[in-house]
């Protein structure tokens, strides 16, 4: 499995923006596909975006879209989520996760679908 370290969360203020980081170390990165997911005070996990291996197909959901992009930098074993336009309604821990497998067009983006997680990290968006 990968080992996957968030990094980037801190309290912002709405219409910012911030960029997320998460560092993998063990296997090859570069065959995981990565998602990030959210978790809010008193809610479930949702699923925010995801990346297949070469970074060439992404997926959001309707929530983020327009707003988030998913990026990866297989070199630097390193998978980035850059927020803009932030709200309160952003405001949660935020989690990388790694998916074994051949996603390659159709990305996971269900929690059961991922092998590995990070510990989290938070972003709170002040109004």
């Amino acid at each position: 499995q990968v080992q996957l370290v968030e990094s980037g969360g801190r309290l912002v203020q709405a219409g910012d923006s911030l960029r997320l980081s998460c560092a993998a170390s063990g296997r090859a990165f570069s065959s995981y596909a990565m998602g990030w997911f959210r978790q809010a005070p008193g809610k479930e996990r949702e699923f925010v975006a995801a990346i297949n291996r070469s970074g060439g197909s992404t997926y959001y959901a309707d929530s983020v879209k327009g707003r988030f992009t998913i990026s990866r930098d297989n070199a630097k074993n390193t998978v980035y989520l850059q927020m803009n336009s932030l709200k309160s309604l952003d405001t949660a821990l935020y989690y990388c996760a790694a998916a074994g497998g051949s996603w390659n067009i159709i990305l996971p983006t269900r929690s059961g679908q991922y092998d590995s997680w990070g510990q989290g990290t938070q972003v709170t968006v002040s109004s």
